[in-house]
């Protein structure tokens, strides 16, 4: 890639949409609101906005990342093609069973996720293979093609297809693809070999079929915008963002969009880890609050957590279970509904309750002055003084306090009898104690501690709440870096082009540990890898990461054990033995002596290599900062209205030091700073804020 040519990153998320070019040490970016009903004109109109700001032309860009949440809110509103599933004859309710349990105990009125696709349009086909990949059953091909007219009268667009084991072997699943891409032109295929070829048919069939749900729409809307940006003048390669945190090509997107679906909040955490490896940080939190939900991800040595399990359009906020499952690679992270535009109500109990609906981008806020009316987390902040309501979106969209503050008093303020700054403080600390909550339970569940760790924020809404939030979490130091407001934008354009793949194939760590048949699964997956890596980076140096997925025989689940490189042989065993009791003892604390060990998932990343990132360079001699003026904000500790300096981001430069309470406006976000807090820019450009020595 020249290095003469800029990169152009676009985020799409449930509010807003941004964008970030970088050229050399030249870094522009903008924020729109997003255009839920045509997501593409946003888009563009974000992209018009963000060439002029830069004083560049579509011939200047080298590269073109994207990543969107459209996938992920197809699932959640239910608003993907009609699909139809077709599987082994006697398996046709398997998706409606699940795992055949309760996942809330002692609400006898549960709702479940409903399936993607009902059971008038779920199919059985004579056909089966068993656990070693021999065919038991041959495929009948007559009642495949049977199935033709059924699915062409009742409007299907997508068709999945899993049958029993075939993660061994595919050929019954490409057969049927083959007989009915034939009979019905135009439907999209999805197949459990393809999309997730590993072990338990419940969560390979569940990922196959939101595949190809969503395939359709996200293929329409890939490929017209790959067709708008062309017309634009823009000839350079469009990649896409991932779950995993790799970057993919457009064909591949295409043709497995369900693994583009927590591809917004991915960026975010590959910004915090690229962050943590240039300070020299162990141990991080990083905190991504938008317009429309809050992500909170663990760092440890520079790298976020990394899962292949994901559970989507969840019925119960926190409740594990209640979601429909995914088995993709995907950073691991908890994300709530607790964003800018969630809206506040109170409920039966005169609780106040904050998200998880949203306001999203249209109508807004009460404060847009779209047409919203309910009270949302930006119209507290416009109440409390937080926000300038002429500078928001650095001016784009004007803010109305008077709009916010009777949305506060009508849904808040009247129903408790609370005045208005009060009803609007109370919002605020809703929502921030809710993401405290969820960063809590997230850690315990992994066995972490947050007090020891520091936080880096980003997304437009959270260097507003980063710093109250850290005070409630025990932390004493939060860094917002450089374009905050746009970070996971920034993110995309720091990750590599990478593609993960994973296989099922039961090994047991014993004197039948099959060490050829282990080598010829990892050439098999280092190819398919290679293949998408090299078509979006042709020349770079690739390096390669394997897991295995081991257990205790006669468990019934896996931990992921990181595997040494190389060829692996019988002597092999004593070392995949020792590192699974090492990661083992990591997770519960002890090992089960006498127990064999068996690997049933095998999974090798490929990643392009990136630019070493440079350590952060010495700390400049701190200077006192020059605020711009002030405002009156409100004082949670002191419940009252004081004046605080408000200082803009781009009058500050490395060395510049304040001390709260003090605002840090800037042309996407606002840094607030509280009493008993000092702040600071480093070397990086990085606006470090640190709790005052009692």
């Amino acid at each position: 890639m020249s290095m003469d040519k800029a990169r152009l990153a676009i985020d799409i998320g449930g509010t807003f949409t941004d964008l970030a070019v970088v050229l050399g040490s030249k870094r522009v970016s903008a924020k729109v609101l997003t255009t839920p009903r045509a997501p593409e004109e946003g888009v563009l109109a974000g992209i018009d906005m963000l060439m002029q700001r830069a004083h560049l032309v579509a011939g200047d860009i080298a590269l073109v990342i994207h990543g969107t949440t459209l996938a992920t809110n197809a699932i959640i509103e239910r608003k993907g093609a009609k699909t139809a599933l077709i599987v082994t004859q006697g398996f046709r309710d398997s998706i409606e069973m699940a795992f055949e349990n309760r996942f809330e105990q002692y609400d006898i009125l549960m709702d479940k996720p409903a399936p993607l696709v009902p059971r008038e349009l779920r199919f059985g086909i004579p056909e089966r293979l068993d656990a070693r990949g021999n065919v038991l059953i041959p495929l009948d091909e007559t009642a495949v093609r049977g199935l033709a007219p059924v699915l062409e009268d009742c409007g299907v667009e997508a068709v999945a297809i899993g049958y029993m084991h075939a993660y061994l072997d595919g050929r019954h699943e490409r057969r049927t693809r083959e007989i009915l891409a034939g009979l019905l032109p135009g439907a999209a295929f999805a197949l459990s070999s393809e999309v997730s070829p590993e072990i338990r048919e419940y969560e390979r069939w569940s990922t196959t079929v939101a595949n190809a749900y969503v395939q359709p729409v996200m293929d329409r809307y890939l490929g017209g915008l790959a067709a708008a940006l062309k017309a634009g003048g823009f000839g350079c390669p469009l990649l896409l963002m991932t779950s995993g945190g790799n970057l993919t090509t457009l064909e591949t997107a295409r043709r497995f969009p369900i693994r583009l679906v927590e591809s917004g909040p991915a960026g975010g955490a590959i910004l915090a880890g690229d962050l943590a490896r240039q300070y020299g940080l162990d141990r991080v939190l990083s905190f991504d609050m938008g317009g429309t939900t809050a992500k909170i991800c663990l760092i440890d040595g520079g790298e976020p957590q990394q899962s292949r399990g994901f559970e989507v359009a969840r019925q119960y906020r926190f409740l594990k279970g209640s979601g429909l499952p995914l088995r993709i690679p995907v950073i691991e992270m908890v994300e709530i509904g607790a964003g800018g535009g969630s809206v506040a109500s109170v409920d039966e109990l005169e609780r106040i309750k904050v998200g998880p609906e949203s306001a999203g981008a249209e109508p807004g806020p009460a404060c847009y002055g779209r047409g919203g009316t309910e009270p949302a987390v930006t119209d507290a902040d416009v109440v409390l003084g937080r926000l300038d309501p002429c500078y928001f979106a650095g001016g784009t969209i004007p803010l109305n306090p008077e709009r916010a503050g009777a949305a506060i008093d009508k849904a808040i303020g009247a129903p408790l009898g609370l005045k208005r700054l009060e009803a609007a403080l109370s919002i605020s600390e809703i929502v921030e104690e809710n993401m405290a909550n969820a960063a809590r339970v997230h850690a315990v569940e992994r066995g972490r501690d947050l007090r020891a760790r520091t936080l880096i924020a980003f997304g437009g809404a959270a260097p507003l709440h980063a710093v109250r939030l850290a005070e409630k979490l025990g932390m004493t130091r939060v860094m917002v870096p450089a374009g905050a407001g746009v970070g996971s934008a920034f993110g995309f354009l720091r990750a590599p082009v990478a593609y993960e793949v994973a296989r099922s194939r039961y090994v047991s760590l014993d004197q039948r540990f099959d060490a050829p048949l282990v080598n010829a699964v990892f050439a098999e997956m280092r190819a398919e890898a290679e293949g998408v890596v090299r078509a979006g980076e042709p020349i770079a140096a690739l390096s390669e990461t394997r897991t295995a997925d081991m257990r205790y025989r006669g468990q019934g689940h896996e931990i992921a054990v990181a595997l040494p490189p190389g060829t692996l042989t019988m002597a092999s065993r004593a070392a995949l033995a020792a590192a699974f009791e090492e990661a083992y003892r990591a997770a519960y604390g002890r090992t089960i002596p006498g127990l064999d060990v068996e690997i049933m998932n095998w999974t090798l990343r490929l990643a392009a290599a990136r630019a070493p990132l440079p350590p952060c360079p010495p700390q400049p001699p701190e200077r006192r900062a020059q605020p711009r003026q002030s405002r009156g904000v409100f004082s949670p500790t002191e419940l009252a209205i004081e004046q605080v300096s408000v200082y803009y981001r781009g009058d500050l430069t490395s060395g510049s030091a304040l001390r709260g309470p003090a605002l840090v406006a800037e042309d996407e976000t606002t840094i607030v700073v509280p009493t008993g807090w000092s702040a600071r820019v480093d070397a990086l450009e990085t606006v470090v804020i640190e709790k005052d020595e009692p």
